[in-house]
């Protein structure tokens, strides 16, 4: 049962898990919830803690980043009106927030973060190479039209009728 209580943790956190910059990151205000502070605390022990968290495991969204995750997202929709832009967390980042934050709540919480992000990253693994198998397919199947399509094109001129009369074959005396 505690099995399936982690897996249904661990798809909530993916449906929380965003992709900004080409980068799989966690919003600070779904990190400090799944962490058990609030926002504010969580970034506030980030910026005590700042030479922890290079560009690589956190940065600052810009407004039209903002404005694109309060849109598509509507758990995030209190963030509309915040003058703060917020930070997002790469899985990285997650690790270490719920390190400087030292709960056991936030430590307990992080394992799950850890979780969802590998297993998005197996499924985009399984993705990739199910579409390049896909691709492979293709090909062989355009391969495959042409050399049918060719076929059907020899048979097309093997059925039709002679354009011009033949004349006969063999050695013809002339009648004259």
């Amino acid at each position: 049962m505690a099995r399936k209580a982690g897996i249904a943790v661990v798809s909530q956190i993916e449906k929380r898990i965003l992709l900004v910059r080409g980068v799989r990151v966690m919003i600070d205000a779904d990190l400090a919830d799944l962490y058990g502070v609030s926002t504010k605390r969580l970034n506030e022990q980030v910026k005590r803690n700042r030479r922890r968290f290079p560009e690589d495991f956190m940065f600052q969204l810009d407004n039209s980043e903002k404005e694109k995750v309060v849109a598509n997202c509507d758990h995030l929709a209190k963030l509309k009106y915040s003058p703060v832009l917020p930070l997002a967390f790469t899985e990285h980042g997650a690790i270490m927030a719920a390190n400087v934050l030292n709960s056991p709540k936030a430590v307990a919480a992080s394992v799950h973060v850890v979780r969802a992000f590998v297993r998005l990253r197996e499924m985009i693994a399984a993705h990739k190479e199910l579409s390049h198998k896909l691709t492979e397919l293709e090909g062989k199947v355009n391969k495959h039209d042409q050399s049918i399509a060719a076929l059907f094109d020899a048979m097309r001129r093997l059925m039709a009728p002679p354009e011009k009369p033949r004349g006969r074959i063999g050695f013809h005396a002339d009648r004259e």
